[in-house]
């Protein structure tokens, strides 16, 4: 008797900055999230379909939940609660060099309402001595009981695997949702914009990257197998245009340069990027603006 096909969504939730971008691409195996030292980094939520031989697993990766200074920050915050409401587990992803703090408290307390089975993803094990998880499990399962504790690290893919297997025990049978090479449900322009707003992050001052968004306007193939893309940074005032451009506009040729490359592993082939910036002040709490940048409230 063989075993039947599963299939299902799990969101993977928790406080900014704790790995859950990094998470998600280990497990895809691939960028699909991107990755930043700045927190609140993810802005949508982001599907990334895993195919495998008897299951079929859709992360959606949410952003970091916090208090919202503006109109971005509600409609951040308004997508990853609605997140876990719409699936069959919720991976709540929390910090091994870190016992529980407000911000995984006022988490968990919103977890307590619900039916779906909580696993509790400590990530980062591999900065901490193994001896030091038993009291972190023990504090933060005073808060919230969970279906599975499960330790990983989501830089080194350590304890990963497992993370995935049982979560696909956890699965009801059901059909496959998506074609086996599907990866994500975003399209090819939002992600390449994403591709380039990491770079940004990556590479501004700290007053930049809530302030930063990023748009793909054109995207043509051009001759010798070469992809023409037109992109724009928008910032919300000339003193963020002018630390995104830099010196020269040495910043902007950098950010550029990287976020080619990833581009080109994205399309598999050359391409040729076109990059500029723009201010729109205020862009963040106009929502005209919200919804030309790809946030929008949930319905």
């Amino acid at each position: 008797m063989t075993n039947k096909f599963k299939s299902g969504f799990a969101a993977i939730i928790g406080r900014p900055n704790v790995g859950k971008s990094t998470l998600l691409n280990q497990v895809m195996g691939q960028k699909i999230a991107i990755m930043s030292d700045k927190p609140q980094t993810t802005r949508n939520k982001i599907r990334s379909v895993l195919t495998r031989e008897e299951a079929q697993v859709v992360f959606i990766d949410t952003p970091g939940i916090h208090k919202p200074q503006h109109k971005l920050g509600e409609l951040m915050v308004e997508a990853a609660r609605s997140a876990f409401q719409e699936v069959d587990v919720v991976l709540f992803v929390v910090e091994a060099t870190s016992p529980p703090g407000a911000g995984d408290r006022f988490i968990m307390e919103k977890l307590k309402g619900i039916k779906t089975p909580v696993f509790l993803v400590i990530n980062k094990v591999d900065l901490v001595a193994k001896e030091a998880l038993l009291p972190l499990i023990a504090q933060f399962q005073e808060e919230l009981e969970f279906a599975e504790v499960i330790p990983v690290s989501a830089a080194t893919g350590e304890n990963v695997d497992r993370l995935l297997d049982v979560l696909v025990e956890k699965l009801p049978e059901g059909p496959k949702y998506y074609p086996d090479d599907m990866v994500t449900d975003q399209p090819e322009r939002f992600v390449m914009a994403e591709l380039i707003r990491e770079k940004a992050l990556h590479h501004t001052r700290e007053e930049i990257p809530h302030a930063i968004a990023v748009e793909v306007e054109e995207v043509k193939e051009r001759a010798n197998d070469t992809v023409f893309v037109k992109a724009t940074i928008y910032v919300e005032r000339e003193s963020q245009k002018g630390i995104i451009v830099g010196k020269g506009g040495a910043m902007l040729k950098t950010i550029g340069q990287l976020a080619r490359q990833d581009i080109e592993n994205l399309l598999g082939s050359k391409v040729f990027l076109d990059l500029w910036v723009k201010v729109k002040k205020d862009w963040r709490n106009r929502e005209f603006f919200l919804r030309n940048f790809g946030f929008r409230e949930e319905e």
